[in-house]
């Protein structure tokens, strides 16, 4: 296979199993971390993978599509769609005032979860890192909030939300 001779269906079919096998991947390497280590652990490993990750992601994601360095919540809502999350998950965008809402409408994860009966996954602490580091790498005045994430009580109509402010 020659991905330069794949039709624009293939490629999006590509991009999107891609990101699931990615977060495949994700949530096996968390269950061995979970299984060998206790929950609490494996959040703390896990927010430490994050802190890299999540960099890298979004420098890559500059360079690729380019993004302005500094170039404020223009830079982070383009930056945003664009991250392996987008292409499997539900997500809106939208400017309220001077801020950027972004809210995960549907997750691959915890909706997996509430099919199985489960609790949701308390990624509310791994998230803060995710994306305050995301928004800090598009422009260090980027200041994020967290609207609700698991733990926080389930709103209905998102997952996990949160506020970008340029200060």
């Amino acid at each position: 296979m020659n991905i330069e001779n794949l039709s624009k269906e293939e490629l999006i079919k590509l991009c999107k199993l891609y990101s699931k096998n990615w977060l495949a991947h994700d949530g096996c390497w968390f269950l061995a971390t979970e299984e060998k280590y206790g929950l609490d652990k494996a959040i703390e490993i896990d927010k430490k993978s994050w802190e890299r990750f999540t960099v890298i992601e979004a420098k890559r994601i500059m360079e690729e599509f380019g993004i302005e360095d500094g170039g404020g919540l223009d830079s982070l809502e383009k930056a945003l769609k664009f991250r392996l999350y987008a292409t499997v998950n539900k997500q809106t965008i939208e400017r309220v005032g001077n801020k950027l809402i972004f809210k995960m409408v549907d997750c691959r994860v915890q909706s997996a979860r509430q099919k199985k009966g489960l609790t949701f996954f308390p990624c509310k602490e791994v998230g803060e890192i995710e994306y305050s580091l995301f928004a800090k790498t598009i422009d260090n005045r980027i200041e994020t909030k967290c609207i609700g994430c698991p733990p926080d009580e389930h709103k209905g109509n998102f997952y996990c939300g949160w506020a970008f402010t340029l200060r």
